[in-house]
């Protein structure tokens, strides 16, 4: 098995500020600047803390974001074995392992067992051709609850609904060839 080669990143803000996270050039990470940018949107919904699920990992930067700035947990889902381990080391390195649990899963097996997230992340692969298919299995999953946020960090190229089973749009932002695109779960009245 090839070993993985390794490109350099941190944690932007919060208790974790300025730790370096491993990333592996495998996986295409969310950049400093997109990840500033998605919190910032975050935090003026006032959408943060509590339960977060970051789905295709990679590296856990997102989950690991969301950790260091006052989310009480987080699980990470992974499919890549190596990756789950740098996931793992991430966590150790930034002091914020007790506050998070790695499944080395798919994500469609992981949305069968894994419910009730207050923000959930999700980053697939830019080549992913069922990205819509994909929100719309988040949206009915019981990882989403009335009142859950919807993060997904797709192409500018592949742009998405204004809403999917429940879950509308609230906001999308562009920066590059990475929309943002933040959704909400509707609150039964």
């Amino acid at each position: 098995m090839k070993p993985l080669d390794f490109s350099p990143m941190r944690v932007i803000a919060g208790e974790a500020k300025g730790q370096p996270l491993k990333v592996p050039r495998s996986v295409r990470p969310v950049t400093d600047l997109v990840r500033g940018a998605i919190f910032s949107m975050l935090d003026s919904l006032a959408q943060g803390g509590g339960r977060v699920l970051d789905l295709f990992a990679g590296s856990g930067a997102l989950g690991i974001e969301a950790l260091s700035r006052g989310a009480g947990w987080a699980d990470f889902v992974e499919h890549d074995p190596r990756n789950c381990s740098v996931i793992k080391e991430n966590l150790e390195r930034t002091g914020l392992k007790e506050r998070a649990h790695v499944y080395c899963s798919s994500t469609k097996r992981a949305l069968t067992f894994l419910e009730g997230y207050d923000a959930v992340f999700l980053d697939p692969p830019y080549s992913l051709a069922t990205l819509d298919t994909l929100v719309k299995e988040v949206a009915v999953s019981p990882c989403l609850k009335p009142g859950s946020v919807l993060v997904v960090a797709h192409s500018s190229r592949r742009p998405l609904g204004d809403s999917y089973d429940g879950v509308g749009r609230l906001k999308e932002r562009r920066h590059g060839d990475t929309t943002v695109s933040i959704y909400k779960k509707e609150v039964a009245s």
